[in-house]
């Protein structure tokens, strides 16, 4: 009989409910200690709301540009592969090296929109 996988099974579910239950608490006890430090009800729910925090202009360029140089490392690892019979380790290398790229490649065009 082997119990490695039921092990496994409860170990995840424990981790899992034991991670949501620490945000939980946490929210919590932070909104407790705003609301023991004078602030009001709805000053407290303000800081939580969506429509409140502002969003960087540039993040959904920056996640296409990721999302495109994942894409095509992913595509370039398969023919690496596929092709010059490369190890299989060409995947996260690949996805590390032109995700690092996206980024750099991200930095330049805001740093360029942000001088003119």
């Amino acid at each position: 009989m082997d119990v490695t996988g039921m092990i496994a099974v409860i170990f995840f579910f424990t981790s899992v409910s034991t991670i949501a239950a620490s945000i939980i608490f946490t929210r919590h006890r932070e909104r407790m200690n705003m609301i023991e430090k004078g602030m009001k009800a709805e000053d407290v729910k303000s800081l939580y709301e969506r429509s409140n925090r502002e969003g960087h202009p540039f993040t959904s360029l920056k996640w296409g540009i990721i999302c495109f140089a994942v894409g095509l490392a992913i595509l370039s690892a398969m023919q690496l592969h596929a092709v010059y019979q490369f190890e299989e380790g060409v995947y996260p290398a690949l996805i590390a090296l032109f995700g690092g790229f996206g980024l750099v490649i991200f930095y330049f065009i805001v740093s360029r929109k942000q001088r003119s």
